[in-house]
């Protein structure tokens, strides 16, 4: 049912590794955009074993594609050493490679350069509102979020939970990622409650019965398989000891819940982080078509107990977001906000909300509804002087 969705990705003239967590849709998204493609899946056990046992048999696998041709590998996170063959044969026969895979994490640690530039790299995420269209609702979002293996399964309660299953099953366990499974299974809902908020390693540590040094291990594992993503502390050239911490954002919101075992209706003291995690999941989703930023923090002062949600950085310009899970605006709302005013090159400050009134203070901080920032940042409308959205 994925393929009914139009997803925002469009598939490159070149060779490319497509990276996204388990469900995401990669492999219904690359038999719809390359139907005339070999495909190889890596998860047939047989053909796994065979070119595990010797990778030049992947060569025959794909029989006499012409040159320019595709091939999509499903899965090649689970044979590192095949990407010499990749590459090999992108060389020699002029082959293009479509390169699925959940985790960069063993490529990486088997030291693959990832054909060294000679493929792209990019990335899916769960369905945004504008992959959704009509049927976007953001309190489902929120809910069960938006992978499609979820959005399209009349039980999604039973999905998360067996979601989570299988990610420790096949991503942790079968791929040998930690040694220490029972403390990685503690850890997970721990992790969970720091969705949205500052990394505390050593709170973490204390709640999981794990070593600190264990708990840096098992963030990199979530960031590498594609569940979380740490958000950096915007510093403006602070000295070394007075950066903060990153922040932690899991992907989808209904993976997050599940793993802390909460299917119902969202609770009040969720729906901020949620939403926050939601509002950093649609920005580095469209970022993949589009250069929305060069890069992406939150700020917080030295010092001080003022914080914005999201600093975007393009060029010289920034572009601050204070994300709040309130239906009724106020004006304390706008504390960060106006506290990041004397910050030099800001160029737009965006309080989004959940209310349904768009309009601007008299600061000039612009207030708008999810569904707005939604629709400006689908259509190429977050920054100034972009689009329709310029001028609140």
């Amino acid at each position: 049912m994925t393929a009914a969705y139009d997803r925002l990705i469009e598939p490159p003239r070149q060779s490319f590794f497509l990276f996204g967590m388990r469900g995401v849709g990669k492999s219904t998204w690359a038999r719809v955009a390359f139907p005339d493609a070999v495909y190889v899946d890596l998860l047939d056990e047989r053909l796994y074993q065979d070119l595990l046992g010797d990778p030049s048999l992947f060569a025959q696998s794909i029989g006499d594609t012409a040159p320019n041709g595709w091939v999509v590998v499903d899965e090649v996170q689970r044979l590192p050493s095949l990407l010499n063959e990749v590459h090999r044969l992108i060389e020699a026969r002029r082959l293009r490679f479509a390169l699925l895979g959940s985790s960069a994490r063993k490529l990486k640690a088997a030291g693959v350069n990832l054909l060294a530039g000679r493929a792209l790299r990019k990335n899916m995420f769960p369905l945004t509102a504008a992959e959704l269209g009509s049927a976007f609702d953001l309190d489902l979002v929120l809910r069960h979020g938006s992978i499609p293996l979820v959005w399209t399964n009349e039980a999604p309660r039973e999905v998360l939970e067996a979601y989570v299953q299988l990610y420790l099953r096949e991503e942790i366990r079968a791929e040998a990622l930690v040694r220490n499974l029972p403390g990685f299974v503690r850890f997970l809902p721990v992790a969970a409650l720091f969705n949205g908020q500052v990394v505390n390693v050593a709170g973490i540590a204390r709640d999981a019965g794990v070593a600190r040094t264990t708990v840096q291990g098992y963030l990199d594992i979530l960031e590498d398989t594609l569940l979380v993503h740490r958000l950096p502390a915007y510093d403006a050239k602070l000295r070394v000891r007075e950066r903060k911490l990153p922040k932690l954002y899991w992907v989808d919101p209904g993976v997050v819940r599940a793993v802390k075992r909460r299917f119902g209706d969202v609770a009040m003291e969720e729906r901020g982080p949620l939403l926050e995690s939601w509002v950093v999941t649609t920005l580095r989703a469209h970022a993949e078509t589009r250069e929305l930023y060069d890069e992406i923090f939150y700020w917080s002062p030295h010092r001080t107990n003022v914080e914005v949600d999201l600093l975007l950085q393009r060029g010289r310009e920034l572009l601050a977001i204070e994300v709040k899970s309130t239906e009724r605006y106020h004006a304390k709302l706008l504390k960060g906000l106006r506290a990041l005013a004397d910050l030099p090159r800001v160029v737009r400050r965006v309080l989004v909300y959940m209310g349904r009134r768009s309009f601007r203070s008299a600061d000039g901080i612009e207030v708008w509804p999810a569904h707005r920032f939604a629709s400006a940042v689908a259509a190429g409308e977050l920054w100034p002087g972009s689009g329709s959205c310029d001028g609140g």
